[in-house]
């Protein structure tokens, strides 16, 4: 019997500009139409993406209002929500993150912080973020999983990282125009098939300024294999399930990441 670890909603929804409450108010509307154990929106999602300067007075801490916010529909719903937003750093005045934050009724708040920014092409993050320190595995409900943040999916250190430190997903959180439509499209199930775990992205949709999100949502299984594909330029809920079984069955008919846990590099 297959044993499903964990049902995932992928939900790809419009951020309202600089509308934190908005996008809240949508957040709870989404759960109360769909069942699951995850719900995951995009990168930067309370406040949207393309704020520029806007982001100092949008940023929270971890400890702030829209946070607690959210953390009381993951309560009510009995659920987690991972979600990216601005943050300010705990430790560091005047510095801020971009942050996937995930908030449970039973795991209290995990954060994780983008470690590669882009700046470069149209995107200005440099400007505005401090790069993150290290890759932070999140749990839920004893399932582990490896956040990471748009253009962090294209290092692959990263992915094989959370791979031996016994994460059974990578949920990819994004706020990727059409022009890098293709890139991610390559990159997603080969981050899934090359560490055998389930590789999970959701995107932005929409447009903000000058910059259109495809959404183009979509899952692979730890072979590989799409899951899901949620469809380009259109607000989309779509749920999967992170089969524990059928990662098992990877991992034993291609162990990556057995074979990859020794390798060093030599003087």
């Amino acid at each position: 019997m297959c044993e499903a670890a964990m049902k995932i909603a992928l939900v790809q929804a419009r951020c309202a500009l600089g509308d934190k409450d908005r996008n809240i108010a949508t957040m709870k509307k989404v759960l109360s139409r769909n069942e699951a154990d995850l719900f995951v929106f995009c990168e930067l999602y309370l406040s949207g993406y393309m704020v520029r300067d806007q982001v100092h007075g949008l940023a929270e801490g971890l400890d702030g209002r829209s946070v607690a916010k959210i953390s009381e529909l993951a309560e009510e719903k009995g659920c987690g929500i991972l979600f990216g937003m601005a943050r300010h750093d705990d430790d560091l005045p005047g510095v801020i993150k971009n942050s996937a934050v995930l908030v449970s009724d039973k795991e209290g708040v995990q954060a994780y912080d983008k470690m590669h920014p882009a700046t470069f092409g149209p995107f200005e993050e440099g400007l505005y973020f401090a790069k993150g320190l290290a890759p932070t595995i999140m749990e839920l409900n004893g399932t582990r999983f490896g956040p990471c943040i748009c253009y962090d999916v294209f290092h692959s250190e990263m992915a094989r990282a959370y791979a031996l430190g016994g994460a059974e997903a990578l949920i990819c959180i994004s706020a990727s125009p059409y022009t890098s439509r293709s890139s991610f499209e390559r990159l997603l199930p080969a981050r899934a098939l090359e560490n055998t775990l389930y590789s999970v992205y959701v995107n932005q949709v929409g447009t903000q300024l000058n910059l259109v999100f495809f959404g183009g949502s979509q899952a692979y299984g730890p072979s590989g294999d799409q899951v899901a594909k949620l469809p380009y330029f259109e607000e989309c809920v779509q749920c999967i399930d992170l089969d524990r079984d059928d990662l098992l069955m990877a991992r034993r008919a291609r162990p990556t990441v057995r074979d990859g846990s020794d390798m060093l590099i030599q003087d």
